[in-house]
């Protein structure tokens, strides 16, 4: 067992909960948590704690939830004397004077294989662009997006018909099998950073809602790619009539598209889409109200034969 390292742990969603109950199974000491501020959530809009502060107090440990990271958070955080600030998913900017601060720096997890797709949402990009290979990437934190030194890589395949909430999962456990090797060399200084080559770096942009919406002049390749993207979130759609409809898997089709894009041109015991190249399989689909259906449920119920997709509400 390497030396035991004093760790600040920095994240909020479910996925850095994953993470940080992980890291509760290694002999190193968790000297605090960060996490964001208690948000409104549900129908009643009460304040719900994040996931990791969740399981920080069920663990007992200290937890800190600043509204922004300034000059006096800073000096807390020097009090604290780690050895490293582990951050992943945070959701909070750390100012230049905090990356300074633990002995080993600060290290962030990031969901991709640096320098492709610095940013907000990784796998959606990754996905959104086609790739067939994804990663994480210890990196030592710096003032600039995603750009610090690469401690460690390591790569994952992108099957046919991952989403990106199959993919995160993955990403996130691949993340928890590394994790106790890099803490253990960081902690030996058996680890030597790596500089990334900005040359080839791509910016992955936080997903704005509005990019859901199909197209179906588009390709279906394209189409398919959009739909796996934006699976579990913000679930890619169309409009049939005045009906939004969420589209949540989907499958290209070998085959030319038959008619204007967006006609449904088989919906008897699928649902098969004409669109701007090729055909477009969908497989579970979403009517305002109700819940995902896959297409054979969806079609017991509702007679789309002739029917057309559209980018916007139509009808009365």
């Amino acid at each position: 067992m390497s030396t035991p390292l004093d760790i600040v742990f920095a994240g909020t969603p479910q996925f850095a909960a994953t993470l940080l109950q992980a890291l509760l199974s290694q002999e190193h000491h968790i000297v605090a948590v960060y996490t964001q501020p208690d948000r409104p959530a549900g129908r009643g809009r009460k304040l719900r704690a994040s996931p990791v502060k969740q399981l920080a107090d069920q663990a007992g440990l200290a937890v800190r939830q600043p509204e922004r990271f300034d000059e006096h958070e800073c000096v807390r955080l020097a009090a604290l004397q780690a050895d490293v600030m582990l951050v992943f998913a945070y959701g909070l900017l750390l100012p230049r004077e905090a990356l300074d601060l633990p002995r080993l720096g600060c290290i962030n997890i990031h969901t991709s294989l640096l320098p492709r797709w610095r940013g907000a949402a990784p796998i959606q990009r990754a996905l959104l662009a086609g790739d067939r290979e994804t990663g994480i990437s210890f990196m030592q934190m710096v003032e600039a997006l995603d750009a610090g030194a690469v401690l460690n890589q390591a790569r994952c395949e992108i099957k046919p018909g991952d989403t990106t909430a199959l993919l995160r999962e993955q990403l996130v456990q691949l993340a928890c099998d590394e994790m106790p090797e890099v803490l253990g060399d960081l902690a030996e200084d058996r680890i030597e950073p790596k500089a990334q080559d900005s040359s080839k770096a791509c910016h992955a942009p936080k997903v704005d809602k509005s990019e859901a919406l199909i197209d179906w002049r588009e390709s279906a390749v394209q189409i398919e790619c959009k739909v796996r993207a934006f699976n579990d979130w913000p679930v890619a759609y169309t409009f049939l009539g005045q009906d939004r409809v969420r589209i949540w898997e989907a499958h290209c089709l070998p085959a030319d598209p038959d008619g204007v894009p967006g006609t449904v041109t088989e919906a008897r015991k699928a649902i098969q889409v004409a669109t701007g190249e090729g055909m477009l399989g969908i497989d579970r689909l979403q009517l305002p109200g109700g819940k995902p259906l896959p297409a054979h449920d969806f079609l017991n119920a509702h007679d789309l034969g002739g029917q057309r997709f559209t980018a916007e509400a139509v009808g009365v």
